[in-house]
Parts: structure tokens; C-alpha cells; sequence
């Protein structure tokens, strides 16, 4: 039939998903953790500076480039690289200085002057989580790991779909579980019922995850060129991106062009210079309004402007001044003003995080984040249950004439779209085919047919 030469039986998606989850699994559960607790990032930064804030005064705060002395002062060597502006005025303020590329943020009793705290902007919980999640502690490396699981992920939860999809005997087992059939058909249910409830969404953080990524997010930026001509862009992808762009955030009006950059700490070294044209620019930028948390960051350079810039969770709420040191405004930038890709990339940011839609949109990536966990345990309980002793478990392969022709198209749309997942699927199947089918206990243990027999696809 037609359709059977252009898409696969449901045994070759079983072992397309078998391994892809095998592969996936592992990672699925780490970002899903990581993931799920950077959610509530603004609510556990927030509780981590609550000692500073609502501090007892008895007269006037200090001016801003005094309190930015104290903070200089407080470490030794260190210079002034960024004033993040109080949100009440019993605040401590907060002050990012630096020594070489070593972030430190001084909290500052706004009127005594008194050092209430010093954090390695590094080791701040949330950072540390961040760079769990996105690159497992390792550069660029561990970027490039997350990215090929993300990529298999999307195979994964593609092929569990179709798998899924219902071919008659009502809603049961498709939509709700059925939790009294025994234990077997309970975990089944479990998994195939789960799948379909947080597949989309599940999806949807797969591929706005990828901007970030080190090989895709380049990928990206080079099709963005491409298609808008060149320009800075908006995101980060891999820890160099983001190592340069935290400099240029601090670099006057390129600073203005990169909008990723508050996970990493600084490459360039910030000259001495004078705090006191703070004092004037702290009342314009707070004049302006823009979304909390708001930095203010001195020229790294004789010419360059003073800049400030919104740090807001929702990246959509986002704007940067330019200024000049007397306080006059040069420029703003809002996030209408970007370019197409940078406002889909930046949607697609605030969702994934979920900052885009308050307290629902957190709820919804979390409880994405349990199912996905949920698909995990009940996918490696139901691969136990039925692996065979010795045996890896795979699905037995059931010989079929040809390729099917549709499924190849669609494997290489992804190759093209997803370049890392291309390039370790031809691997993959070099492997296969040229060593672990000639190798007799590994083609066994692994349950791959026989040299000069198609694959089912």
C-alpha cells in the first residue's frame, strides 16, 4: 500500500522511540529538575535578598556613587561595573564590582554605608542552576550534550505520538489511565496518557530552548543574517556567546544589542573612572520606569556613553537607555524596536521560563516539567518489566521491504533543521551498520538485525 511505503509500521516507531528515549532519558530528568526549579528564579532571588531590604534609616540615603566607594572599597582591586537601582527606598544597594573576570555583588546599607553581604555573581544559587540546566556545568561542552538530547528528545516524544494516537475503542487508555487493569496496563496508561497531555507544551521548551545552545543557536545566527542582514543579536548561544556579551553589556551602546548576557560573568576590564555622573543618572533612569531589576552601567571606554538596562524576567518588558554622563538621554530601545527574530526569540524566553504570563505560565511549565518526569520513571519501570535477561530489550526488528519514503523525508527536514541530531544520526547508523551488526553479542545483546537486512522504517 501507498501508505506503508511512505511511513513506517508501528514496531519501527517503537524501536525509533526506544532508543531515542534510552538515549534522552537521563537528560529529560536532569532539565526537567533543573528546569522546573529555575521557574521560580524572581520568587527565590527575591527571598535571598529579603535580609536587604526595608533596612531601618534615620536620615537620608547616601548618594549613589558614594554607596558605589563602599562598595569599590569592599573589595580589593575590584572596579565599579554595574549600579542595580533600588526598588524601595529602604533597600540596600546593591553594587556588581569586578577584579579581572571575577563578578562580586556588594550589598550596601544605603545610608551607614555598612558591607551587609559580598556574592560571587558565579555562585549565585540561581546562576549555578542556570548553567546546570543549560550546559550541566561543563562550557560549551555540556551545551553541546543538552542540545543533542533536546534534538533526540523532540524524535522521541514525535514518534511516542504517533504511537499514541488512537485507532478506535474509545477514550480510555488515550486520554485518562485505567488505573484497575493490573500494574502493567496501569504504567502503560501512565506513559501514553501523560505523553499526550504535555507533548505540545513539552515540544515548545525543546525548541525555544535551542537559541542557547552553542551549535544550533550559531546555526540560528547565521540563517538571522541571512535573512535580516547583519546585526547583533539578541541571545546568547554557548558560554564564549555569553562571556562577550556580558562585556559588551558594559561596553556603552553594544550593550544595547545583547540581551542574554546576565548568566556569565565579565572578559573585559573595566577602567577606574567617576561614579559621580551616577548621581545625576540615577533619577533619570528612575524617571523612565522600566521593569525591575535596573542596571546602570559606566562607559568602559573615554566616549562611550553611560548605559542602563532593564534585567526584567519577562523579556518582553525589557528596554535600554543610553546616556550621556551629564544625564541626558541618548536613545531606548524597546522591545518593539527588535529585530523579528529577536522578538520570537525573546517570546519564546519568556515562556520557557516562565516569566511570560505570571503565576500560569509557571504552573503550566511546571507541571510539564512533573510529566515529563513522569514519562521517565514509567518509561525505564516498563523497559524493566519486559527486558529479557541479558538483553538489552530493545524492540525485536521485523524485516520489511524498502525504506519508508515519507518517514526519510521528514528524518532529513530534521537533519537540516536540527543540524547536531543530523550529524548524530549518520553516525549512528555508520556505527550500526559497519560494526555492531558484523559483531555478533553486541547485534544480540542489542537487538539489531543481521547484516544485508533493512531496518524497519
Amino acid at each position: 500500500m501507498a501508505s506503508e511505503r511512505s511511513w513506517p509500521r508501528r514496531p519501527a516507531l517503537w524501536r525509533w522511540h526506544f532508543y531515542a528515549g534510552l538515549f534522552c532519558v537521563p537528560f529529560v530528568l536532569w532539565l526537567s529538575v533543573t528546569g522546573g526549579i529555575y521557574l521560580f528564579r524572581p520568587q527565590v532571588e527575591a527571598w535571598l535578598d529579603a535580609p536587604y531590604r526595608g533596612l531601618a534609616r534615620t536620615g537620608p540615603a547616601a548618594a549613589p556613587s558614594v554607596q558605589v566607594a563602599a562598595a569599590v572599597a569592599a573589595v580589593p582591586g575590584a572596579v565599579f561595573h554595574r549600579y542595580q537601582l533600588p526598588e524601595a527606598p529602604g533597600d540596600a544597594a546593591q553594587v556588581i564590582v569586578g577584579h579581572g573576570r571575577a563578578e562580586t555583588r556588594v550589598y550596601v546599607h544605603p545610608q551607614s554605608l555598612a558591607i551587609l553581604a559580598r556574592v560571587d555573581e558565579d555562585s549565585r544559587p540561581m546562576r549555578i542552576v542556570f548553567r546546570l540546566h543549560g550546559e550541566l556545568l561543563a562550557g560549551d561542552a555540556g551545551s553541546y550534550l543538552v542540545e543533542l538530547a533536546a534534538s533526540w528528545a523532540i524524535i522521541m516524544l514525535v514518534s511516542g505520538l504517533l504511537l499514541w494516537w488512537p485507532h478506535g475503542g474509545g477514550l480510555a487508555g488515550v486520554v485518562y489511565p485505567r488505573l484497575g487493569r493490573g500494574r502493567r496496563a496501569m504504567w502503560r496508561d501512565l506513559h501514553a496518557v501523560t505523553g499526550f497531555w504535555v507533548s505540545a507544551m513539552a515540544l515548545f521548551l525543546l525548541l525555544s530552548g535551542l537559541p542557547w545552545a552553542k551549535s544550533w543557536g550559531g546555526y540560528l545566527k547565521a540563517v538571522r543574517s541571512v535573512a535580516e542582514g547583519p546585526a547583533k543579536q539578541d541571545w546568547s548561544s554557548g558560554q564564549a556567546a555569553m562571556l562577550a556579551e556580558r562585556a559588551a553589556f558594559d561596553a556603552g551602546t553594544r550593550a544595547m544589542m545583547n540581551d542574554h548576557a546576565e548568566h556569565q560573568g565579565m572578559t573585559m576590564a573595566h577602567p577606574p573612572g567617576d561614579e559621580h555622573p551616577l548621581d545625576r543618572l540615577v533619577p533619570v533612569v528612575a524617571a523612565q520606569r522600566l521593569a525591575p531589576p535596573v542596571l546602570i552601567a559606566p562607559p568602559t571606554a573615554p566616549g562611550q556613553p553611560w548605559t542602563a538596562k532593564s534585567d526584567a524576567a519577562n523579556r518582553p518588558l525589557r528596554s535600554d537607555l543610553t546616556l550621556t554622563a551629564d544625564g541626558r538621554i541618548l536613545g531606548r530601545r524597546d522591545f518593539a524596536g527588535r529585530k523579528l527574530v529577536d522578538r520570537l526569540v525573546g517570546w519564546g524566553v519568556a515562556i520557557h521560563e516562565g516569566q511570560a504570563f505570571g503565576w500560569a505560565n509557571q504552573l503550566l511549565n511546571l507541571l510539564t516539567a512533573l510529566g515529563l518526569m513522569l514519562l521517565s520513571v514509567s518509561s525505564v519501570v516498563l523497559w524493566l518489566r519486559r527486558r529479557p535477561a541479558g538483553r538489552l530489550g530493545a524492540p525485536p526488528p521485523r524485516p520489511r521491504p524498502g525504506f519508508a519514503r515519507g518517514f526519510g523525508v521528514l528524518l532529513v527536514l530534521l537533519g537540516v533543521l536540527l543540524p547536531l541530531f543530523g550529524l548524530s544520526l549518520l553516525a549512528v547508523l555508520l556505527v550500526e551498520r559497519l560494526v555492531l551488526r558484523r559483531w555478533p553479542a553486541a547485534r544480540i545483546w542489542l537487538g539489531l538485525p543481521p547484516p544485508g537486512i533493512v531496518s524497519p522504517a
